[in-house]
């Protein structure tokens, strides 16, 4: 028989498993400071009608992902899920390191397809954050999954613009025919690896949640644990016949599409002409707004998100943010009417307010599915949702583009001229999302009940 034992962690065993997370959602991140055709050389400069590199090393990494984390939330389900973190930690310091070494496109993109296969992270620590923590913990405890994602949003993209061909940057440091100079991206990525190396390390102190017990006494002591949450244990049933589960992953997907469509446009939308319907910034003044949205993201997760789970309920929060989030997107086309310190605040403070929104969503579908199963099939569970939202962000920023184009060609339109039509259709994507949080589509884990 099959009993899951909690296993509550201590302060210093969840800080290290915060920590852990971070140079894992960075190695994601940080291929953005990859502009134009860098893997090509001088004359073969036609290419640079081709995709982006930084655009397809991003989606090479989550087909990789998409196709294998199945295997890897099944993998964590038999043999326990410290063993799966460990070697997707591992495979970051291996592959992420080569593609530092990358001299050519398609290694660049080999090494990010291996990465993305190989590293089977986030369906067992979506898990693992659910069993260390006690029911009124859970929300606490999945958001700093999403805390570390935010967090590697600004160190990932901060680490690789910073260091990114430092030949070029620091010419009194590092000189061109270097080992930097040959390989003007490799230091961005020993960075991410030095801290891939030191989460190794401090995984050796986190304890193992998947238990399995035979002995009787020991069932008997821990039955009143797992009636509070493993009630469902056995019999197991088909994940994909399994409703509250499957309605909760479609739901996270259209969130995730969502989310990803929204970044890839506010990026387009912002420094694009205000002729054109944009702001006219600079890359660097939306870095700067996207680095303060993920640090008010950072606090809110750690000071406000639990106690909104708490007086909300798990998927009342998640139905408040999603019907704010609305109106916000829907303001956004009306800001080129600001300029000046006016539009700044109402832009930093619409971003803010939409990241921490986002976050809430992800957060809430996530602990919705991890409590539709039993322990036996939570990394299953996280690995088929993993899959879908792969997939989903995968086709999120080509969709965005042909979108944003086809927008900025109809700026004299009488319905919904320009970029009104693009952040209509975001908010379309948004209420499609909040209409599949309630019945019947999603049904509610008994858990919740």
């Amino acid at each position: 028989m099959a009993i899951q034992q909690k296993c509550i962690l201590s302060l210093k065993e969840c800080i290290l498993f915060f920590f852990t997370k971070i140079p894992i959602f960075g190695t994601y991140q940080a291929p953005k400071f990859m502009h134009g055709c860098f893997f090509v050389p001088p004359k073969y400069q036609y290419l640079e009608q081709s995709p982006d590199p930084s655009v397809v090393a991003g989606a090479s990494y989550m087909v990789g992902r998409g196709f294998a984390s199945i295997f890897w939330g099944m993998v964590a389900d038999r043999i326990g899920r410290k063993p799966v973190i460990l070697f997707s930690i591992l495979s970051t310091i291996v592959f992420n390191t080569l593609f530092g070494l990358s001299v050519k496109y398609w290694m660049a993109i080999t090494t990010r397809l291996l990465l993305g296969a190989l590293n089977g992270f986030l369906a067992p620590i979506k898990a693992y954050c659910i069993e260390v923590c006690r029911d009124d913990q859970q929300a606490l405890g999945m958001s700093t999954v999403n805390t570390a994602w935010g967090l590697g949003l600004i160190i990932g993209p901060a680490i690789g613009g910073y260091l990114a061909q430092p030949a070029k940057q620091y010419p009194n440091i590092f000189h061109e025919k270097s080992i930097f100079g040959r390989f003007p991206y490799l230091l961005p990525c020993l960075c991410i690896s030095i801290l891939a190396i030191l989460a190794l390390i401090s995984c050796m102190w986190l304890p193992e949640t998947l238990h399995k017990h035979t002995n009787l006494e020991m069932a008997v002591d821990t039955a009143e644990a797992s009636t509070t949450q493993e009630h469902t244990e056995s019999p197991k049933k088909s994940l994909l016949r399994n409703w509250p589960l499957m309605s909760s992953i479609i739901t996270y997907c259209v969130f995730s599409l969502h989310d990803t469509a929204y970044s890839e446009i506010f990026s387009l939308w912002t420094v694009s002409d205000r002729k054109y319907g944009g702001l006219s910034f600079s890359s660097k003044d939306v870095g700067q707004v996207l680095t303060v949205a993920g640090a008010t993201l950072l606090l809110y997760q750690i000071f406000v998100y639990r106690w909104l789970d708490k007086t909300l309920g798990t998927i009342n929060s998640t139905r408040f943010a999603s019907a704010l989030s609305i109106p916000i997107i829907a303001a956004y086309p009306f800001l080129t009417h600001l300029s000046g310190v006016r539009l700044g605040v109402a832009l930093y403070i619409a971003a803010m307010i939409k990241s921490s929104l986002a976050i809430t969503r992800v957060s809430g579908t996530s602990l919705l599915q991890s409590n539709a199963v039993p322990q036996g099939q939570r990394g299953a569970a996280n690995g088929i949702a993993t899959t879908l939202m792969s997939l989903f962000k995968s086709a999120a920023p080509a969709g965005a583009g042909i979108i944003f184009s086809w927008a900025q060609r109809r700026q004299h339109a009488s319905f919904f001229p320009g970029d009104q039509m693009v952040f209509l259709l975001l908010n379309l994507t948004e209420v499609l999302g909040l209409l599949l949080t309630f019945k019947p589509f999603l049904a509610v884990p008994e858990h919740y009940k």
